[in-house]
């Protein structure tokens, strides 16, 4: 690595830390401070935030100590993991490597391997590890020794999203009721009533009835819905990947997600589903609690009216008499080889961060969830006088809910695990979206719904998808 010395991660690692308890030394200097560089991929609002807690600390906690943080947006995920590698491998015209990067198990794995990133079970007392929720700690222990490689900073899970004000007009007219949407079967059957509903009010018109849902993350659905279902797909160990595809499983996947949207009753239009309750293409989606602070404030129709509409939040529906499983997801923050000073700032400040009056003005503010077992609490929230808006607090009272009252459940980290799970994202969706095309085209000759999407719901063309699915997720697995 670049400005990274061989002996460096001797000195971290042998030298008395006062992280690790060793009485007060310290190896800053509040006259002569150290600067430290973290990289992530925030933006918007969640950026803002970061960036003001970080000019915070630079202007308390760390001008106390002798610490400058640098914060440094990448853009997009993808561009932060580009440039985190690229800078680790040493190419040309690549910035050197930060002190801190935002990461999602996969990447820091990968980086992981390819050497220079800290342990920090070494720079936490046991007591300082047990104060943050369990999953979120092991998510960075890719050898199963107890070793932490990832540092968490913020985390989501997914919730059900509403146009609330819409679905009260279908709920008045219908008897639809929230409680139709606590499982997938439901949401499918309610997604059904939605659209011959919207159908029979153009009745010279037939067959154009509006979808009701769509979701953010299909490889969320596949992996935690096999969860719930009972089946790991993808079960690792040692970093192989022993794959679980099984058929019964993928088939109650398919048939709660496919065949709704062939049929109409799912959409997916816009980059994202708040995108598509902006247009009005859906009324309600499930997508990551972080996410849910981008829903809009009006829907704007094709014929340029627009109106404002309310938000309401929902848990995330799993399946009918399955496992009480949440995803588990947002990237924490991978500490670099670097001098002692370097490191015991970059802990210094993470702590610092993720303590519960920083923790919570972050989540607040970003939509994120504390990661402390202490600060993933309403009360707490509530308590720490933080402003919320009416939106922001309905999400982050059913998100905590969520994470404290099922098992969170994130796959472990493998090599090319990016690109398997890019298989499960795109795998049923992009057919979904495709055959759909198909089925608009048929009945816009003139087929009902049935005949349009007879083809696309029958034992044989699942069994065709199924079987080259396999095999494309076959070429990631431990042989």
């Amino acid at each position: 690595m670049k400005h990274k010395k061989i002996t460096a991660l001797f000195l971290a690692l042998t030298m008395c830390s006062a992280l690790a308890g060793c009485g007060d030394k310290t190896p800053l200097d509040a006259g002569n401070p150290v600067t430290i560089e973290v990289w992530n991929y925030y933006n918007g609002n969640q950026l803002t935030a970061f960036d003001n807690l970080v000019k915070e600390f630079n202007e308390t906690t760390g001008k106390e100590k002798g610490i400058i943080v640098k914060s440094s947006s990448q853009g997009s995920v993808n561009d932060l993991e580009t440039n985190v590698l690229a800078a680790i491998r040493g190419e040309v015209g690549a910035a050197e490597v930060p002190n801190i990067f935002m990461a999602y198990a996969d990447t820091a794995y990968t980086a992981d391997r390819m050497g220079g990133i800290v342990d920090l079970k070494e720079y936490l007392t046991e007591d300082e590890i047990a104060s943050y929720i369990d999953s979120y700690i092991k998510e960075g222990d890719f050898d199963g020794s107890g070793e932490i490689k990832i540092f968490p900073m913020a985390k989501s899970t997914e919730v059900l999203v509403i146009n609330k004000t819409d679905w009260d007009v279908f709920a008045a007219e219908t008897g639809a009721d929230y409680g139709d949407l606590a499982d997938m079967e439901g949401l499918v059957k309610t997604a059904q009533a939605y659209y011959e509903w919207t159908d029979a009010k153009t009745p010279d018109v037939p067959s154009d009835g509006r979808a009701l849902f769509g979701r953010d993350a299909m490889a969320n659905y596949m992996l935690i819905g096999s969860m719930q279902l009972g089946t790991e797909l993808f079960q690792v160990s040692d970093g192989k990947m022993t794959l679980n595809f099984d058929k019964e499983t993928v088939r109650k996947l398919w048939d709660c997600y496919y065949v709704p949207f062939v049929k109409g009753y799912f959409a997916a239009a816009g980059r994202f589903r708040s995108d598509d309750i902006k247009t009005g293409n859906i009324i309600a989606f499930v997508g990551s609690s972080s996410g849910a602070s981008f829903f809009p404030d009006t829907v704007s129709l094709d014929d340029n009216t627009s109106y404002s509409i309310e938000m309401d939040v929902l848990p995330c529906p799993g399946f009918a008499g399955g496992g009480a499983y949440a995803v588990q997801q947002g990237a924490g923050m991978v500490v670099t080889e670097g001098s002692e000073a370097e490191i015991y700032a970059s802990v210094e400040f993470l702590k610092w961060f993720t303590a519960d009056a920083q923790n919570i003005l972050f989540s607040v503010q970003s939509g994120y969830l504390p990661v402390t077992k202490t600060a993933n609490h309403m009360t707490a929230i509530a308590d720490s006088g933080a402003q919320m808006s009416p939106g922001m607090e309905k999400t982050l009272s059913v998100a905590v809910d969520m994470v404290n009252h099922n098992q969170l459940y994130t796959t472990k980290a493998f090599e090319d695990g990016t690109k398997a799970r890019s298989i499960l994202e795109y795998a049923l969706s992009d057919l979904a979206a495709q055959d759909r095309g198909i089925v608009k085209e048929r009945l816009a000759a003139g087929q009902t719904l049935e005949e349009a999407s007879a083809e696309f719901c029958t034992d044989t063309y699942f069994d065709a998808w199924y079987e080259d699915t396999l095999k494309q997720l076959q070429a990631f697995a431990y042989k």
